[in-house]
C-alpha cells in the first residue's frame, strides 16, 4: 500500500500562487507515475498535472498549461504543484494520486489510479 497525503491548500486571490505538497510513504518503490487532479462543487473530477518517475515527462490539462509546474523530490517521496496566475475557476479539491502502471502520459489519457490523497482545498477569490 501507498498513503498519500495533501498540504498546500488555501485561500488566494486571483492571480496568486500556491504550491501543493504530496508525501508519499509505503511501498513507494511499486509507484511509476504520480498526478492531480481536482473537484470543483458540482463538477467531476478532472486531470491536471501528471508526471513520470522516471524523471522523463510532465503532462498538463490545458486549462493549465503555462500556469501550473508539477516536479517531484525523489528523496523525500514528494509532489508538488507550484499553481501560479490562479483564477476563480481553479477553485477545487485537489487530490494527489499515484500509479503502479504506465506514465505520466498514461495518467492524462485517463490510466487508473492505484491510490487516492484526501485532497486540499483550493479557494481563488475573484
Amino acid at each position: 500500500q501507498v498513503q498519500l497525503e495533501e498540504s498546500g491548500g488555501g485561500l488566494v486571490q486571483a492571480g496568486g500562487s500556491l504550491r501543493l505538497s504530496c508525501a508519499a510513504s509505503g511501498r513507494t518503490f511499486s509507484v511509476s507515475a504520480m498526478g492531480w487532479f481536482r473537484q470543483a462543487p458540482g463538477k467531476e473530477r478532472e486531470f491536471v498535472a501528471s508526471l513520470s518517475c522516471s524523471g522523463i515527462g510532465t503532462y498538463y490539462a490545458d486549462s493549465v498549461t503555462g500556469r501550473f509546474t508539477i516536479s517531484s523530490d525523489n528523496a523525500k517521496n514528494t509532489v508538488y504543484l507550484q499553481m501560479n496566475d490562479l483564477k476563480p475557476e481553479d477553485t477545487a479539491v485537489y487530490y494527489c494520486a499515484a500509479s503502479n502502471y504506465g506514465n505520466g502520459r498514461h495518467v492524462k489519457i485517463g490510466g487508473d489510479m492505484d491510490y487516492w490523497g484526501q485532497g486540499t482545498q483550493v479557494t481563488v477569490s475573484s
